[in-house]
C-alpha cells in the first residue's frame, strides 16, 4: 500500500471500531446483551469463516489449533464481548471506547507477569500505573457514587478490557499455522456458542425479549458484518503492512470515534473526566511502548 491508502485505511478502521460502540448501545435498546453479542458472532463467525474458504486459506482447525481457538473464544469473544455488551448498558460510548483503550497496556502487564522474556522496566511499571489511572479518572468514584450504574458500567467494561488483553498474552504461548482469518472466524463461532451458553442460563435472556426494531437490526447487522466482517479484514491487511505495534494505535483514535458516533446517533454528551482519562491512557501506553514508538518512527 502507499502512505496514503495506508493511512485511509487506518482511520477508516478506527472510524468503524469506533463507531461500534454508539452501534452496541441502539441494540442494547431492543436485545438482551449477552444474547445480542451471541447473535453478532453467530454472524460475523459465519462470514469470516465463509472469506477464509473462498481465499483457499487453510480453513479447518487440527490438533493444538484447537487450544488456540478455544483461549481465544473464551477470552477474546466471549468473556470480553458478555462483559462489555452488558456494561454498555450504563455508560456512553466515549467511556465505553476509552476503558477498551486499555487492552494494549493491560496485555503489556500480563505480559510481564506471565511471559519471563518480557518484564516489565520500572518506566514500563509507570506506564501500567498511568493506564489504570486514566480508568480510574474516567470512572470518577466518590463515596457517593460509587454503586452508581454509571460506575459500576466503567467497571464491567474494565473487566471486558482485562479479558481481552490476557487472552492476547495467553494465545502468545501456543504457536499455531492456521492462517489468521480461519482462526478469528472459529474463535468467533465458538465464543457465539459460548455467549448463547451463558444467555440461556440468565432468566432475562430470551429470544423472546428481542424486539425486532429496524434499528436493532440495523445495529447488529453493522456489528456483525461491518465491524466483524471488513473491521477484521482491513485489521489483517493493515497489520500486515504496518506491525503490531502502529496497529495498536486504533485502539487511541477509536474513541475519538466513539464519542462523535455517541454524540451524533444517541445524542451523549463526553464529560471533561473522560477526555482527561483517556490522555492519562495515552500517556501510559507511550511510556510502555516507548521504545516500540521510537523505532516505528
Amino acid at each position: 500500500m502507499s502512505r496514503t491508502r495506508v493511512a485511509l485505511t487506518f482511520f477508516f478502521l478506527a472510524a468503524i471500531w469506533g463507531s461500534s460502540f454508539a452501534a452496541i448501545r441502539v441494540g442494547l435498546l431492543a436485545m438482551p446483551p449477552v444474547l445480542f453479542a451471541a447473535l453478532r458472532f453467530y454472524l460475523a463467525g459465519a462470514v469470516m469463516l465463509l472469506y477464509a474458504v473462498h481465499s483457499r486459506s487453510r480453513w479447518r482447525p487440527r490438533g493444538e489449533d484447537w487450544r488456540t481457538v478455544a483461549v481465544g473464544a473464551l477470552f477474546f469473544i466471549a468473556a470480553h464481548h458478555a462483559f462489555l455488551f452488558v456494561g454498555e448498558q450504563y455508560v456512553t460510548s466515549a467511556v465505553a471506547g476509552v476503558i477498551i483503550s486499555l487492552d494494549p497496556v493491560l496485555a503489556a502487564g500480563f505480559a510481564g507477569l506471565l511471559l519471563p522474556d518480557e518484564r516489565l522496566s520500572r518506566v514500563g511499571i509507570v506506564g501500567l500505573l498511568f493506564g489504570l489511572l486514566g480508568a480510574g479518572i474516567v470512572a470518577n468514584p466518590t463515596p457517593e457514587n460509587l454503586f452508581r450504574a454509571d460506575v459500576r458500567g466503567v467497571v464491567l467494561v474494565f473487566l471486558a478490557a482485562v479479558a481481552f488483553a490476557l487472552g492476547a498474552v495467553l494465545t502468545r504461548r501456543f504457536r499455531t499455522d492456521l492462517p489468521a482469518v480461519s482462526m478469528q472466524a472459529w474463535m468467533m463461532l465458538v465464543g457465539a456458542v459460548v455467549l448463547h451458553a451463558i444467555s440461556l442460563a440468565l432468566p432475562s435472556e430470551r429470544l423472546s425479549n428481542v424486539e425486532w426494531t429496524t434499528d436493532a437490526i440495523l445495529a447488529l447487522g453493522y456489528l456483525a458484518f461491518v465491524a466483524g466482517g471488513v473491521g477484521f479484514l482491513l485489521y489483517f491487511s493493515l497489520l500486515d503492512e504496518i506491525g503490531p505495534v502502529e496497529i495498536n494505535l486504533v485502539g487511541y483514535v477509536a474513541p475519538v470515534f466513539a464519542g462523535f458516533s455517541g454524540w451524533l446517533v444517541l445524542d451523549e454528551s463526553i464529560q471533561e473526566t473522560t477526555v482527561l482519562g483517556f490522555m492519562v491512557i495515552l500517556v501510559g501506553f507511550a511510556l510502555l511502548k516507548r521504545r516500540a514508538l521510537r523505532d516505528a518512527l
